[in-house]
């Protein structure tokens, strides 16, 4: 008859390692937000050396640090280290496309995608800005959609020459719902396609965490919209100068389609797909 008295052995298992926190490791790639743990200092990495990692935080501030494991994601200790190199292959756009190579950009189609503002505008040209050039769109911004009607009716748009629209808080109810659906009932509805998503401003686009925030701000109707998200943000607010600055530092954040919500993503996809479709 076996008698165990001591139970199983202690040295067989990993005991030196009992109840030590685990560093997961992870690679130090490009515009990953990292907490440096000592210092508290959050940033995006803009820059890797041999032995060193270059983090930018939200206000455009930079500082180098050592490569190793006293970095934070989510609250979590990780130990960057530097990429391995990937084989070779097709590159992809910002959107998520496969890139093209060296192809050139296509003559203007004769449609159409109009944002509603020169943020807008910047933002998708930001993101799929390379996908546009292939396929020969131009993105055009409005001063706002309360001449959208008359717009369309200018231009006139048929089968081989569409419009694509982006709209801002395009909800139920709203004043753009209602322009929408009045382009939508007019003798171009058929070749015209208005997509919007349910943000307040595009800003709002923008996933929070990559200006360092859990979640955008809810602003009070008595304070315009940007001047109460600066304000949160402890940016500058007095002058359309400073918004702009602002808008510079927000933009500067996005990198990929990976930085932006996925209701923004979809519709642009949408709009993309419309205007290309052949006629």
């Amino acid at each position: 008859m076996d008698d165990d008295r001591y139970g199983s052995d202690v040295l067989a298992t990993d005991w030196k390692n009992a109840g030590r926190t685990v560093v997961t490791t992870v690679e130090a790639a490009r515009d990953l937000v990292v907490e440096e743990a000592a210092t508290g200092f959050c940033g995006a990495i803009v820059r890797l050396e041999a032995q060193t990692v270059e983090l930018e935080d939200y206000f455009g501030a930079k500082r180098v640090f050592p490569l190793g494991a006293s970095f934070l994601i989510d609250g979590k200790p990780v130990r960057l280290v530097a990429p391995s190199r990937a084989p070779a292959g097709r590159g992809r756009t910002a959107s998520g496309s496969f890139a093209v190579g060296e192809q050139k950009a296509r003559v203007a189609r004769a449609s159409r995608i109009f944002v509603e503002g020169r943020h807008d505008a910047e933002l998708v040209e930001r993101v799929w800005g390379d996908d546009l050039r292939v396929e020969g769109v131009v993105v055009e911004y409005l001063e706002g959609v309360d001449d959208l009607d008359a717009i369309v009716r200018e231009f006139a748009p048929d089968r081989g020459r569409r419009i694509g629209v982006l709209v801002d808080h395009l909800v139920p109810g709203s004043k753009e719902s209602r322009i929408a659906e009045r382009v939508a009932r007019g003798p171009f509805g058929a070749h015209v396609l208005v997509v919007g998503h349910p943000y307040i401003d595009i800003w709002q686009a923008v996933k929070p965490a990559r200006v360092g925030l859990e979640a955008w701000p809810s602003i009070p109707r008595s304070v315009p919209w940007k001047h109460g998200i600066c304000a949160a943000l402890g940016l500058p607010h007095e002058t359309q100068a400073d918004i702009a600055r602002a808008w510079k530092l927000i933009l500067g954040r996005v990198r990929t389609y990976a930085d932006l919500e996925p209701e923004l993503l979809g519709r642009v996809e949408r709009l993309i797909d419309f205007v290309t479709e052949p006629g």
